[in-house]
């Protein structure tokens, strides 16, 4: 059998599918509510970072949750919570809107990390230990909503405002109740942590490393997190409509979502070291070249190079971590994602302040920076 056909599987790809694409309005929804209220580019940055970080420091909670009580709750509840707050926050006042917003990113907090250690363990308990290629495959389907996200909420922007968004936070609610449904009876327990950091010592070996590895996370995540809020806040400036830079965030998650999995397969082939130095140093050129080529075509080959090389380490990261770090699985995998989520938060802030200052451009070039930086930074990991 399949892991699209296994019924726990496929629920919890699904809901995440359902989590990302409300995760994914954040790109052109809070542009878009940045232009109707006449937001700086320092208070768009504030509202993507409490949304970010509220989910993020609540997830190595969740996820110890998850690990004590079994994940049911937070998959199908999760999702659920972000499609009902979501909703509610869509048809709400303005300022009152973005508030429930931030209320909505706890619901995408239960999940992840829940759904991800029910992933993982899918694959390696039910399917011959492939719980890398259940992994990659639980990751695309959540890369697959953020990029069907923007597109689709774009259009409807365009065409009904935010009341549009509706039709998207109710197609969460309605997987939220089918996934109570559909994992009632089915094993969510967390079976057996991985201890492969504290019994067979494959984890960092000096505080440098651990350093280098906290670098590469956090400088992949304020790459991604820039380029998610940043390229349509550029063509905004530029004048283009919600359509347009609904559709070139879809492109640039598109691409990462590409990344993730070529990236995944080349790493269990060629070694994570190689490919994550390889991948991240090839970024660099696209990302510095996006605000030199104007609305002209090009910009859409440097977006679409930018999201496949800089995406293709996220993958890399969370397996390493888990790796790196003992305890339960849940819990392992909400610390690192929080990490994740929370660094690149943060720097989106420390960007807006940037743009404000100096002008969107200018954290077009930190980003490449920030990339060569992440390069680096990985040049020290394990050769395997």
């Amino acid at each position: 059998m399949s892991l699209i056909r296994d019924k726990l599987f496929s629920t919890v790809a699904l809901s995440h599918f359902a989590v990302d694409i409300l995760n994914g309005q954040r790109s052109v929804l809070f542009v878009y509510i940045a232009a109707s209220l006449g937001l700086s580019n320092t208070q768009l940055g504030i509202l993507s970072t409490a949304y970010v970080l509220v989910a993020a420091v609540m997830q190595p909670l969740f996820g110890y949750l998850a690990d004590k009580r079994g994940s049911r709750w937070a998959i199908a509840g999760g999702t659920l919570w972000i499609g009902v707050f979501f909703s509610i926050g869509l048809v709400a006042s303005s300022y009152a809107g973005m508030a429930l917003f931030v209320v909505a990113s706890l619901g995408s907090g239960a999940f992840h990390p829940a759904g991800t250690m029910q992933a993982t363990l899918v694959g390696r308990d039910r399917f011959a230990s492939r719980e890398t290629t259940a992994s990659s495959l639980f990751f695309l389907f959540g890369q697959a909503g953020m990029f069907v996200g923007p597109l689709l909420g774009g259009i409807l922007l365009s065409q009904s405002g935010m009341p549009g968004l509706l039709w998207l936070s109710f197609f969460a609610v309605f997987i939220g109740v089918i996934g109570f449904v559909r994992l009632r009876g089915e094993s969510t327990e967390m079976i057996e942590p991985l201890k492969e950091a504290s019994e067979s010592g494959n984890g960092p070996s000096s505080r440098f490393l651990w350093l280098a590895f906290a670098i590469l996370a956090t400088s992949g995540a304020w790459v991604q997190q820039n380029m998610i809020i940043f390229v349509p806040k550029y063509l905004s400036d530029l004048g283009q409509s919600s359509e347009v830079y609904g559709v070139l965030s879809s492109l640039y998650i598109g691409a990462a979502a590409l990344g993730l999995m070529i990236g995944g397969m080349l790493a269990d082939r060629f070694g994570k070291r190689r490919v994550a130095a390889s991948m991240l140093a090839l970024a660099v050129l696209p990302l510095a070249a996006i605000p030199l080529l104007g609305l002209s075509p090009l910009l859409y080959v440097a977006i679409t190079l930018a999201g496949l090389f800089s995406g293709s380490t996220h993958s890399i990261v969370v397996v390493l971590a888990q790796r790196y770090i003992p305890g339960g699985m849940a819990m392992t995998s909400g610390l690192i994602l929080g990490f994740i989520f929370s660094m690149g938060a943060l720097g989106v802030l420390v960007s807006g302040y940037l743009a404000d200052a100096y002008g969107v451009i200018s954290v077009f070039w930190l980003t490449a920076a920030l990339a060569f930086v992440a390069a680096l930074s990985s040049l020290t990991l394990e050769k395997n």
